[in-house]
């Protein structure tokens, strides 16, 4: 599995230059990184559906406890296969939709990168590798959405997904360390083990909010929600790989994941079931007024990432069996529907449904296309859609509880999805022609291909389920629960209830579509969509996030470096000065007044030449104070045997008091411009820095001096550093790579003098 990271590296640095060599061809060359991964996975059926589970594991950062450690079973497998399924035809589409960008080898390279980074989310093994790989999937993300940078819409639509799900992933973060706190390991595969453990921990509620957290931003469950449709601003192929087929499913995975260490508590299933039913109503009931192809799409995803999670809540048998099907007849068929909705506006210019119709004249395969993916997502046997809504059906009524209500919501929100698949399949294609600027027509095979493939493959798998789901269903529930289960998939249950209530889910959508308006003025005057929609919530955060940081910026960053200083000094004596208070007594404080009477002469020096800097009347009276405190100071270290210090505290003292003095004949005139406030502010401040250094030198000075590294530098100075000065063996040798730091810092800031002094201009 490594090697696959390692190919899908080669080929993000290679698209560049494939993508302007063989134009032309540069899908079916691109294509290949999906292709040979889906062939890698897809050679590793055999060995899943047999119950096996592959693990790699290469040392990373062992001390810890970090290792890049991948496993492929059931759960992870079946997401691989959807990845770079789904990947083969974003990847081919994308090639030619994008053919008339100047920037389309870039779109590619960020397509793999987020492909490479989904593989690694599902795939890791470590807790922290998968962080790792959630995060990158964010930042793919955020480029994707925002990669029309020249409209304003894409880049806060792009800056509202990094945030919103940025923010989730150090929610995440924080809760994967919780569980290594209390379980002592980073490995899934170790963490299953120790589910008692885990929720019986006192930290178990907050560690599992916090993932959820992480979860529901990712996925667009509620309150998060509202990101999801704003997204579609990103160019159609990354709408339909990331926000329908894949990113948008990355918490899904988790909580899938997850559930056997987490699931079964009443915090993570009341949470996610009450999360998902909102969900699901929420986007329900604002798909009615909804006239943008792309926007009726995300809003039925936000509606099918409900369904998915509340499955994974309620758990269950046929929960999990649903769960599975769903997942697999959602991928194929909503991301056939989005690249055609891409199609639609490459050809005629518009996305709004209220506009277009009679395309079937001009565009007969597209228009088959989309109605086998349609007919699969309003659930008409034989295709995939109709099994999985079957089962959906069949799951919900086995809940204990408040099945009624569930089956309610379910029956409502498919008829609704019913109606808006007849709005994005059947308005477009049928009734009269409308008079176009410019004639549609086909698009490029290379675009069709995609569309094509994974709305046929919605049907072939759902004429033979048995063949192409059965025995990876089973390996795949038991990832999520550890437990045996005799689940079968068929296309045809019989003449039952879940089938009447198909039948009822029908029959409402056309009525929902008839009377499509007056449904949603119905909905309106109920006052839900403002309350529930959180996009406000967010803009009137946003806006108050951001005054809070103009106003800390006119506070903190005043341009003044007096109150930059004074600013670190007094956080300095807050949080430093504080416990160093604590720990002391001023009854501790001993001092011993046996020195000599040139120590006193030079300390009298030292702080008169303190107070003539502070009361100085100019600036080179003030420089010569300055260096006259330096030269006293170099004085005491050649009294306490350090002459090695004085000489170069002299060279320093010397040259700076040179350059001073080059540089305040280009200064103006010294002038008193501080008042008896801001000067009685300063004294204070001073006064408060020095006792504080007081302190802090008199505890370091009376405190233990028998420290190990003190006394490995006096063993191993000669020895090994053959240098008998140990402050310069400490610079130059066991602390070289600070030494040199130093010295690029300098030196960089040497080229950046030169470079301004070049370039003056008289």
């Amino acid at each position: 599995m490594t090697n696959l990271f390692a190919l899908g590296l080669i080929f993000i640095l290679t698209t560049n230059f494939f993508y302007k060599k063989f134009k032309y061809f540069s899908g079916w060359l691109l294509f290949l990184y999906p292709l040979i991964a889906l062939i890698f996975f897809i050679s590793k059926y055999n060995t899943i559906a047999n119950g096996k589970t592959i693990l790699e594991k290469i040392n990373w950062f062992p001390f810890f406890n970090i290792f890049l450690s991948f496993t492929l079973d059931g759960l992870s497998l079946t997401f691989a296969i959807i990845i770079t399924l789904v990947g083969i035809s974003i990847i081919l589409y994308s090639a030619k939709y994008m053919s008339d960008y100047e920037d389309a080898p870039r779109f590619i390279i960020y397509l793999f990168i987020f492909m490479i980074s989904m593989l690694g989310v599902v795939l890791s093994n470590n807790l922290i590798v998968l962080f790792v790989f959630w995060e990158l999937t964010s930042v793919s993300s955020y480029l994707l959405i925002g990669f029309n940078h020249h409209k304003e819409n894409a880049r806060k639509a792009a800056l509202q997904a990094l945030l919103v799900t940025g923010i989730g992933g150090l929610s995440l973060l924080a809760g994967f360390i919780l569980i290594y706190q209390i379980t002592n390991t980073y490995e899934l595969n170790e963490i299953f083990d120790k589910h008692w453990l885990l929720v019986s921990s006192p930290l178990y509620n907050i560690t599992a909010i916090l993932i959820l957290f992480g979860i529901f931003t990712k996925s667009a469950q509620f309150p998060f929600h509202f990101w999801l449709p704003n997204a579609m601003e990103a160019p159609t192929p990354a709408s339909a790989y990331l926000h329908s087929a894949t990113m948008v499913k990355a918490g899904i995975y988790l909580i899938a994941r997850l559930n056997h260490s987490f699931g079964g508590t009443e915090i993570w299933q009341y949470s996610i079931i009450i999360s998902a039913t909102i969900t699901i109503i929420l986007s329900a009931i604002v798909i009615f007024k909804q006239s943008d192809l792309k926007k009726i799409l995300a809003y039925t995803t936000i509606n099918a990432l409900g369904f998915l999670s509340l499955l994974l809540g309620i758990s269950g048998e046929l929960g999990l069996k649903a769960f599975y099907i769903f997942l697999w007849a959602h991928s194929l068929y909503k991301a056939s529907l989005f690249l055609t909705a891409g199609i639609i506006d490459h050809e005629t210019g518009t996305r709004n449904v209220d506009i277009l119709s009679g395309l079937k004249k001009y565009m007969p395969i597209t228009f088959l296309s989309s109605l086998l993916a349609g007919s699969s997502m309003m659930g008409i046997i034989p295709l995939i859609g109709f099994i999985s809504k079957e089962t959906i059906y069949a799951a919900l009524l086995e809940v204990e509880h408040y099945n009624f209500i569930f089956i309610t919501i379910a029956v409502l929100s498919n008829a609704a999805i019913f109606m808006a698949t007849m709005l994005v399949v059947i308005k477009p294609f049928l009734g009269y022609s409308y008079h176009y600027e410019e004639q549609p027509r086909e698009p490029h095979f290379q675009m069709l291909t995609g569309a094509i493939f994974l709305a046929i493959l919605g049907l072939l798998i759902g004429l033979f389920p048995k063949f192409f789901l059965q025995s990876l269903l089973e390996q795949t529930v038991y990832s999520m629960r550890i437990e045996e289960f005799a689940l079968k998939i068929s296309l045809w249950h019989g003449f039952n209830f879940p089938l009447a209530l198909s039948f009822l889910t029908m029959l409402t959508g056309i009525l929902f579509y008839n009377f499509r308006n007056k449904f949603f003025y119905l909905l309106s005057n109920l006052k839900l969509r403002k309350f529930l929609l959180a996009d406000e919530i967010y803009e009137s955060s946003l806006k108050f996030i951001i005054f809070i940081a103009k106003l800390t910026t006119r506070i903190v960053q005043s341009g003044y470096l007096r109150f930059y200083l004074s600013f670190i000094i007094l956080f300095a004596l807050i949080f430093s000065g504080n416990y160093l208070l604590e720990q002391t007594k001023i009854s501790s404080f001993v001092f011993n007044f046996d020195y000599s009477i040139y120590e006193y002469f030079i300390a009298i020096l030292l702080i008169s030449a303190a107070f003539f800097v502070v009361f100085s009347d100019s600036r080179l009276k003030s420089i010569v104070g300055l260096g006259a405190i330096g030269f006293f100071v170099g004085t005491l270290y050649v009294i306490y045997s350090a002459p090695d210090l004085a000489l170069t505290t002299f060279a320093v003292e010397t040259l700076t008091v040179i350059l001073f003095v080059l540089v305040i004949y280009k200064l103006p005139k010294l002038e008193n411009y501080s008042s008896l406030q801001a000067k009685s502010r300063d004294i204070l401040i001073s006064t408060l820095c020095g006792f504080f250094i007081f302190i802090l030198i008199y505890f370091a000075s009376e405190s233990d001096k028998n420290y190990e590294l003190k006394n490995f530098f006096a063993q191993n100075s000669f020895d090994i550093a053959k240098g008998r000065n140990i402050v310069n063996v400490i610079l130059v040798d066991f602390r070289a790579l600070d030494t040199l730091g130093e010295i690029t810092v300098l030196s960089i800031a040497a080229i950046g003098v030169y470079t301004l002094l070049k370039n003056k201009r008289y």
